[in-house]
């Protein structure tokens, strides 16, 4: 059973929610949603390394508060209620160093007032590069 608001939700429903923020600047682009999933992927070039040539942890951590943030967005009435980080975490496995990196964040609670999301980050050859979990305050719009 899906988990969104809206049912038959596509791609094109919420591809706007990226434009003009820093995903959008990473080169980050919805790609895939699932009946309980969000996927995602982001190019590993010179906006998304650090001086060392590897993808930036914080660029990952980008990736996954992006696709959590987004998830949660998508399970709440719009109208009502506002979706904001509360807190983040990340264990980086394995390093990369081009191409571009794919996550997918599933929850692990859907509350009324958090979410907790579970961002897996692969690389090109699906290796596990980071896992993240995204904690989300449902925060209720003020009355007009």
């Amino acid at each position: 059973m899906a988990i969104w608001f809206y049912q038959n939700i596509n791609l094109t429903d919420f591809a706007h929610l990226g434009k003009n923020t820093l995903g959008d600047q990473l080169g980050m682009e919805f790609t895939e949603i699932g009946e309980d999933y969000i996927k995602g992927t982001m190019p590993v070039d010179h906006r998304t390394k650090q001086p060392y040539g590897l993808l930036h942890g914080g660029a990952s951590v980008a990736l996954a508060e992006t696709l959590g943030s987004i998830g949660s967005a998508l399970v709440v009435d719009q109208t009502k209620f506002n979706c904001v980080g509360l807190e983040i975490n990340a264990n980086h496995l394995r390093s990369v160093r081009d191409g571009f990196v794919t996550g997918i964040a599933r929850p692990i609670h859907l509350g009324a007032s958090t979410h907790v999301w579970d961002i897996r980050i692969t690389d090109q050859r699906d290796k596990l590069v980071c896992i993240s979990r995204l904690t989300v305050a449902v925060i209720k719009k003020p009355s007009a």
